[in-house]
């Protein structure tokens, strides 16, 4: 999962909240599309321009005051922890995922973000103020076609462009969603249509929730709070469609719900792992 928030993830300034527009002044990181060249069909992206965000910092113990951490073994409430969580600085919604059309074979992920850019409510009082920038990446590869699609969406959290409820669980980036009904997280409906590519599943429950680590808390350093609470189902049956460039697959197969928040997860001068 940090490895996914780590390529998706550009820089954002802490005094840049005030300026985001409509959309979120974010960047990705655009290197791996720089790589692939212009010339290389295999490889389609989209991405927004504007500030910075250092995933290290995101991650990483510094900077914490103000902001709720993991430290110990905690009672999960549901529907509510499927909700946001902005006492925490960050937290994601990832989903992975295994998919067949007879032969032909996809790949696909799909991950929404939530960083918190200062602690407590936001300053101002007009709607648009708001301390939370959202960021969703998705992945779809077309295994027998040798291709791989990526694109990146950034908001804020305000007015409505981005956000995420517990009940009906929602979690969405304008038009692109993860999606339950009444207060359950299945059946969980996934929508992401990008210029290339676009993907309607239905994820039915299957195996039931795990708790990551010890009973939820999952340690990455050896700091107290350098954790985040952490639940994934796996295996869940899922069915659809996969749409590239036009062309229209009806899929089944398998994927993978990660759900994590946090406020730091890497002690300092940790900086990733293996």
């Amino acid at each position: 999962m940090v490895a996914g928030l780590a390529k998706v993830f550009g820089r954002l300034g802490r005094g840049s909240a005030a300026r985001l527009a409509a959309r979120g002044s974010l960047v990705a990181v655009i290197a791996l599309l720089m790589a692939c060249g212009d010339d290389d069909e295999r490889f389609v992206g989209e991405v927004s321009g504007g500030g910075t965000m250092d995933v290290v910092a995101v991650l990483a113990g510094a900077d914490t005051a103000g902001f709720a951490r993991a430290t110990s073994v905690r009672e999960f409430d549901f529907p509510a922890d499927h909700g946001a969580h902005p006492e925490y600085r960050t937290e994601w919604w990832y989903l992975t995922g295994n998919l067949t059309s007879g032969e032909r074979r996809f790949g696909y992920q799909f991950t929404i973000f939530r960083s918190a850019l200062a602690p407590g409510p936001a300053e101002g009082e007009s709607a648009w103020s708001t301390n939370q920038a959202y960021m969703a990446h998705l992945a779809v590869t077309d295994v027998d076609a040798g291709a791989f699609f990526a694109f990146d969406r950034f908001a804020r959290g305000a007015v409505g462009l981005a956000g995420a409820e517990a009940d009906p669980f929602r979690v969405w980036i304008e038009d692109w969603e993860m999606a339950g009904e009444d207060g359950a997280l299945f059946p969980l409906r996934v929508r992401a249509d990008a210029d290339s590519v676009a993907l309607d599943l239905l994820l039915e429950e299957g195996k039931p929730m795990v708790l990551q680590g010890d009973r939820g808390l999952s340690q990455k350093g050896p700091g107290a709070g350098n954790a985040s609470y952490y639940y994934s189902y796996t295996r869940i049956p899922t069915s659809g469609t996969v749409s590239i460039r036009g062309d229209t697959s009806h899929v089944e197969g398998d994927s993978w719900f990660d759900r994590e928040w946090s406020t730091s997860l890497l002690a300092d001068g940790m900086v990733g792992w293996d």
